[in-house]
């Protein structure tokens, strides 16, 4: 296979990676959902050898999960893996308004407006997926501002999963009430008020962990068996 060859498999095994990875961002791929090789060879029209290369891939980044003999399906995070997740978000994504606090740009403050702006007219128009996707997406927004690719890609791969695991256990959260969090964290970084910042940041963190239902109860075997 020559260079030309090469570079056009790399193509399309990162199209697949990518059409599956915005499919469970913006939850149009429910978590256990079995991905088989040859519908999605028949989708993208190319070989499953391709498929499974964009498989190993997802499962290396924790968004697949492939089963000897019974082939891939989506992740299922654990609770345990739900609380590291935002465990390791919230000290990465208070490090980053820390920074941000301290030499934010006006130009900067516009494109988050700009963005917020995106979010508020999604959610208007109840766009489930475009208001999912720009609501992570504004975590993803504030990552590269820090001209810090590696902090931007980490950051995207752990939206992802919490992404996986809100469709698993999220409860009744409001996306509206997520974006107005995030605009009052912009207020915050305009006002380089780092204490505001940080505060906001912690709450709206938390109240998307608090809207998981990650303590299931555990239910009485009597009371579910008894007649």
């Amino acid at each position: 296979m020559n260079a030309r060859d090469l570079d056009a498999s790399a193509s399309v095994t990162e199209r697949i990676t990518a059409a599956i990875t915005q499919a469970i961002v913006e939850r149009r791929l429910m978590p256990g959902t079995k991905l088989v090789e040859q519908q999605l060879a028949d989708i993208f029209d190319c070989s499953r050898t391709l498929v499974r290369q964009a498989l190993n891939q997802l499962s290396r980044d924790r968004l697949v999960k492939l089963e000897p003999a019974r082939g891939a399906f989506v992740a299922q995070p654990s609770v345990e893996e739900a609380r590291q997740v935002f465990e390791v978000r919230k000290m990465l994504e208070a490090a980053m308004l820390t920074d941000l606090c301290q030499r934010i740009t006006p130009a900067q403050i516009k494109q988050l407006r700009s963005h917020l702006k995106q979010e508020r007219d999604a959610v208007g128009r109840t766009d489930v997926p475009g208001r999912t996707r720009l609501l992570a997406d504004f975590h993803v927004v504030l990552a590269r501002m820090q001209g810090n690719e590696v902090l931007a890609q980490l950051l995207t791969d752990l939206l992802s999963r919490s992404s996986l695991i809100a469709l698993m256990y999220q409860s009744s959260h409001s996306a509206a009430e997520s974006q107005s969090e995030h605009e009052a964290i912009v207020d915050a970084l305009e006002a380089r008020d780092k204490r505001a910042a940080l505060k906001l940041l912690e709450a709206h963190l938390g109240n998307v962990e608090a809207n998981l239902r990650l303590d299931p109860r555990v239910q009485d075997l009597k009371s579910v068996l008894q007649p």
